[in-house]
């Protein structure tokens, strides 16, 4: 039996683009930085920071990768304003990370880590829906290296940097901090929707100030 299939609800359909993006035929590579090089003895997954036991967890790859899967068929739309639509995404459910490591009460947002020390922030309301998922396949294909190979977040309602690629673990915090990009002017929620593009966008109610 394969896994379930969760396909577009409560957000625009998979025909409709955001203002400002462009159909994408094909999955362009982009990235900053070095493609880097997946050695699986050394690689684990950890969640610390504010959990709900005060501890940190941590898993390594074969033990990641037999957590519950599931499957999200979604769009991915990047700031640089091209969208792929209907892509299937295969891999571990973010509510699958927060039910195993629960976040401590007072928890109200998440910074994804990943190789390099690369991160995004995202508010914990983004991070738990039911279609935010560390990927580790598209369209029933392992992810290639240049696209996140092993673990990549794919949280379709926002914008595709705040899905890092070659993710190493989610930090649970009590007050926002801006991630990598967010730091270097770009818009602290990033909703495609609204186009949240650019920090100069942002009103007072969008996150920490520069």
């Amino acid at each position: 039996m394969g896994h379930p299939v969760e396909r577009e609800s409560g957000f625009a359909a998979t025909s409709e683009l955001p203002p400002g993006q462009r159909l994408q035929r094909g999955w362009p590579v982009t990235h900053y930085g070095p493609v880097p090089r997946f050695r699986p003895e050394r690689w684990d997954f950890r969640v610390f920071g504010a959990t709900a036991d005060g501890g940190k967890h941590a898993w390594t790859h074969e033990e990641f990768t037999a957590l519950p899967h599931a499957s999200v068929v979604a769009d991915l739309h990047c700031v640089t304003k091209f969208s792929m639509t209907g892509a299937e995404w295969g891999g571990v459910p973010a509510r699958a990370v927060l039910a195993l490591a629960p976040p401590a009460p007072d928890v109200t947002h998440v910074m994804v880590w990943a190789e390099y020390g690369f991160s995004a922030n995202l508010r914990l309301a983004d991070f738990t829906t039911d279609r935010t998922i560390f990927a580790t396949h598209k369209d029933g294909e392992l992810l290639t290296a240049e696209h996140g190979f092993p673990v990549r977040l794919v949280v379709p309602h926002l914008y595709a940097w705040k899905g890092p690629k070659w993710v190493r673990g989610v930090e649970y915090m009590t007050a926002d901090r801006r991630g990598f990009w967010e730091e270097r002017g770009y818009h602290n929620v990033g909703d495609p929707w609204r186009e949240q593009r650019y920090s100069y966008q942002e009103g007072p109610e969008d996150g920490p100030g520069l």
